[in-house]
């Protein structure tokens, strides 16, 4: 078999189990608001795109007892349900999300009535929360780094960027640079959009982000001999499409939503949090790559270029996937 058939082959084999996350893992979002009289007002929100084998539903405190008929209709990239229910004070009462499964994450928004908002972001491991008398800020900050934690490690488009930065880049320094620069570009346009200065569609962006995975993928597949523009200065290209992929980023913040009056809390919290997780990522691409640096003088072509292949085939299918969408 050809080098190039079998790189092929080996990228559709690693293409299967990650087609059905063509698009990051939104989390499911329960919002309960106090209205009047131990009535509340319940919205449940789950993403149209989620993980297999996950059916999470809500939690309210016991005795809470259904006023209202749900009804449900899709809103965004979601499906919400909507109810009114009696559940007396909320303070002390215990909430949460269950069936969650990893990567899937859970958002529990609480508005008193006294318009005080209390937020928690829940996964597999602490899938309930109380709501306390007073909110404290480290709460916040705590919720939010998870959440952006969760968001990068399942957004598959953007680790398969990262892991081209890291294959362009090449030596440990210029991956610092690159993926800093990376780094500062998201984080412009993730402040921007959350603060509402700039906004761009959520679909147009998705396509984006994966047109400029397949953009990188390409670069990666040519001939490096004479080098070009991307391979020179990679960090230009990295803040270029980092700009991109931090709208994205803002994308997935809006629907957790934000807590008022701690907007800039929150806001730099989950920055901190994708940091976090894309440092972890490139810390272990870059001790792999130092376990597997004896084997590649033995490894075959077409086994050096498949990361390359997955990752064009990949970004070529969700740019396909994702306009179909977006067009209708």
């Amino acid at each position: 078999m050809p080098p190039a058939c079998r790189a092929l082959v080996l990228s559709a084999l690693l293409l299967t189990p990650l087609r059905g996350a063509a698009h990051p893992l939104a989390p499911v979002l329960l919002e309960v608001r106090e209205v009047t009289d131990g009535r509340v007002a319940v919205a449940w929100k789950t993403p149209l795109v989620r993980a297999r084998g996950t059916s999470p539903a809500p939690v309210l405190p016991p005795g809470c007892e259904t006023r209202e008929p749900p009804v449900t209709a899709q809103e965004g990239v979601g499906l919400v349900t909507r109810w009114t229910a009696q559940c007396g004070t909320l303070v002390g009462a215990r909430l949460g999300i269950d069936g969650l499964a990893e990567p899937l994450t859970g958002l529990v928004r609480v508005v008193l009535a006294d318009g005080r908002v209390v937020q928690a972001v829940l996964s597999e491991r602490q899938a309930t929360m109380t709501v306390p008398e007073r909110p404290r800020p480290w709460d916040v900050v705590a919720s939010y780094v998870r959440l952006g934690v969760a968001h990068i490690l399942t957004g598959p488009d953007h680790l398969l960027f990262v892991l081209g930065l890291v294959l362009l880049a090449g030596t440990v320094r210029r991956v610092v640079g690159t993926v800093s620069a990376f780094t500062v570009g998201h984080s412009v346009t993730l402040s921007l959009a959350v603060l509402g200065i700039t906004q761009v569609p959520t679909r147009a962006i998705e396509v984006a982000i994966a047109a400029s995975v397949l953009a990188l993928a390409i670069e990666l597949a040519r001939d490096d001999q004479p080098p070009s523009l991307m391979r020179r200065h990679p960090w230009g290209m990295a803040f270029t499409f980092g700009l991109l992929h931090g709208l994205g980023f803002a994308g997935a913040l809006r629907e957790a939503g934000l807590p008022a009056g701690e907007i800039p809390v929150a806001l730099v919290s989950f920055n901190v949090g994708i940091e976090l997780g894309q440092l972890g990522f490139v810390l272990t691409l870059l001790a792999v790559g130092r376990l597997l640096r004896p084997l590649r003088p033995v490894l075959p072509v077409w086994a050096t270029r498949a990361p390359v292949y997955v990752m064009g085939t990949l970004a070529a299918f969700w740019c396909f996937e994702r306009a179909t969408v977006w067009w209708g």
